[in-house]
């Protein structure tokens, strides 16, 4: 019995290891993976992606990777002119036990099965994921005064706390 105990808290270890794995910020590694993806449209103009688990940190992930592209054009602010979520609803990607039965009979015999089955997910599961869309435009001082206009020095050094 004590085999079988150590497999089943190892299982556990093992599920909880699954979901607790979160990418860390960064580039996506390929096209709806978790991360960002930025786009220059024209000089001073980019669109921004970044794709996480959560919405909110999704957009402030997004408004992260403004701020650097802001700074690494040696601008000072930047003005969000369109923006939009998408956001898309997982499988349910957690731990599944499924029990099936069955019979059969052939002539006099009859018989009679049951199944019993424990699913892990070891890919992370297929939980939802949002992309957090931004589409901006750089410039420098005076910054305008308008609610969608950042300082890209202040949402740099606010937001980069949220990295995990």
């Amino acid at each position: 019995m004590k085999p079988m105990k150590t497999f089943a808290i190892a299982l556990g270890a093992l599920s909880l290891a699954a979901c607790a794995t979160t990418p860390v910020y960064g580039p996506a590694a390929k096209d709806g993976a978790m991360g960002y993806t930025s786009q220059q449209i024209e000089a001073g103009r980019h669109r921004i992606a970044y794709t996480d688990k959560d919405a909110g940190k999704a957009r402030s992930l997004a408004l992260l990777r403004a701020s650097e592209i802001t700074l690494m054009e040696g601008k000072d602010w930047f003005e969000v002119t369109a923006e939009y979520t998408d956001v898309e609803q997982g499988g349910g990607g957690g731990p599944s036990l499924s029990v099936g039965g069955g019979s059969g009979s052939y002539g006099r015999s009859s018989s009679v099965g049951v199944g019993v089955g424990f699913g892990i997910p070891l890919g992370g599961g297929s939980g939802g994921k949002a992309t957090a869309v931004l589409e901006i435009v750089t410039g420098t001082n005076p910054k305008p005064d308008k609610s969608t206009v950042y300082d890209a020095q202040s949402v740099d050094m606010n937001l980069r706390g949220q990295i995990d």
